[in-house]
């Protein structure tokens, strides 16, 4: 079984999606896919509405999630990390314990564009028009983090 984790701030808008359009690629019998937030605001709250609905748009349903904080033992418990940001990098980062830890955490958009460390904009004070954005970005990532994966099981 391989273990991949999804992380932004709160864990309701960017990790909740990457979590849902990653799961909705992968088989369910070799990966796992969850998703958590470096801050503690929203943990045990349903993702955000609007990512509800744009995943929902894309015939995904994410409504059951629930926040929750990414901790130490998520180094243990997972064999990709894969952050939203620069802010969610170097929040996990501190976490690390050593340097297989921190070979664990990747930038996701860098599997798009590598080694430029872009950001998966936070969407959360802008209009729908950011949560279409952000879909359309995770989902690309995700396409090619689920071919990747996909090899190492074949």
């Amino acid at each position: 079984m391989i273990n991949i984790l999804m992380v932004c701030l709160g864990n309701i808008c960017r990790s909740p999606l990457a979590e849902g359009i990653l799961k909705s690629k992968l088989p369910k019998q070799a990966f796992t896919v969850d998703s958590a937030g470096t801050a503690n605001y929203h943990i045990g709250n349903p993702p955000d509405k609007r990512s509800i609905a744009v995943a929902k748009k894309y015939g995904l349903n994410i409504s059951n999630l629930k926040g929750r904080q990414f901790s130490v033992s998520d180094f243990d418990r997972f064999d990709y990390i894969y952050v939203m940001d620069q802010s969610n990098f170097d929040n996990v980062l501190e976490l690390a314990r050593n340097e297989k830890d921190k070979a664990k955490v990747k930038f996701i958009l860098n599997e798009v564009y590598p080694n430029q460390n872009h950001d998966v904009p936070d969407p959360y004070y802008g209009g729908d028009e950011g949560f279409e954005s952000v879909y359309n970005m995770l989902d690309e990532a995700s396409e090619v983090i689920a071919k990747k994966l996909q090899a190492q099981i074949s």
